[in-house]
């Protein structure tokens, strides 16, 4: 006899990782709840596949978040995974961008994804296990210019992540995180929010002329579905996965350089 599809539920489906971890779990034969802020607004191929619960889930939202939630436990009676990758970047010097900007940052990167898991938490713990994915960052680790706002929220999920492991690992459930590398997306013209300051982009236009020639390439998103996916599956108490050739090579030039060093190099590869 075989064993019942296992349930998910992803933040952040429209577009980039969320739609093709969606479609991933999908395939694998899984019950996936993609959540997204306008499902009704914005047709993707998780639509053409047929998936049957696309929902509505703002994570700077409580109560869609509740809604989410709900729907999600009623119709499947269990949440096994729940993936937090609804994200955006605000990008440029730290100068430019209004306060407006800063709170919206963490507000989605950080307050959003910390108020899902709260209220996942007592589900989770009622059915004695399931694990948290939470998406970050090889910024999340790793400072790049022009990114002071994006890393500061990656390197807060990442303490978050890392500290919350501790606290669950009693009612069986786990915590995984995520470190992408430049991932291959629209994340960089959809995701990106541009600082609002024009007098402080104009005084820092060097650097941003500099940084703007390395953006763009990067990893396939599926590769990052399939790293999701793992951690999904995987037994252990592992904690981070991270994805894409840049991203090893950084973690692991990171933890072989001084530091000095370290930063010289990455400021001549990212500001050439």
């Amino acid at each position: 006899m075989n064993p019942s599809p296992k349930t998910v539920l992803i933040t952040g489906s429209s577009s980039g990782i969320g739609l093709e971890t969606a479609l991933y779990f999908y395939e694998k034969g899984w019950h996936v709840v993609a959540a997204m802020r306008s499902p009704e607004k914005r047709r993707t191929r998780l639509h053409e596949k047929g998936l049957p619960d696309l929902v509505h889930l703002d994570v700077t939202d409580t109560e869609s978040i509740r809604a989410a939630l709900e729907y999600t436990l009623d119709k499947y009676h269990r949440l096994d995974v729940l993936v937090n990758n609804a994200g955006y970047a605000v990008y440029g010097p730290f100068e430019s961008a209004s306060a407006q900007q800063v709170q919206r940052q963490f507000d989605t990167n950080v307050f959003g994804l910390m108020e899902v898991c709260r209220q996942a938490l007592p589900y989770l713990r009622r059915q004695q296990g399931g694990t948290i994915i939470n998406v970050a960052s090889m910024g999340g680790r790793v400072g790049f210019p022009l990114y002071s706002l994006y890393n500061s929220t990656k390197w807060a999920v990442e303490g978050f992540s890392e500290a919350l492991q501790y606290e669950l690992s009693g009612f069986n459930i786990k915590v995984r995180l995520i470190e992408p590398g430049v991932i291959s997306t629209d994340f960089y013209e959809r995701s990106i929010d541009q600082g609002e300051n024009a007098e402080a982009n104009r005084v820092y236009a060097e650097i941003i002329q500099r940084a703007r020639k390395q953006m763009g390439g990067g990893a396939s998103p599926r590769l990052v579905a399939a790293c999701i996916y793992r951690a999904a599956v995987e037994r252990g108490d592992r904690l981070r996965y991270i994805v894409g050739g840049d991203a090893l090579q950084v973690s692991w030039l990171r933890r072989l350089l001084p530091e000095g060093l370290f930063y010289r190099l990455l400021k001549k590869v990212t500001l050439a």
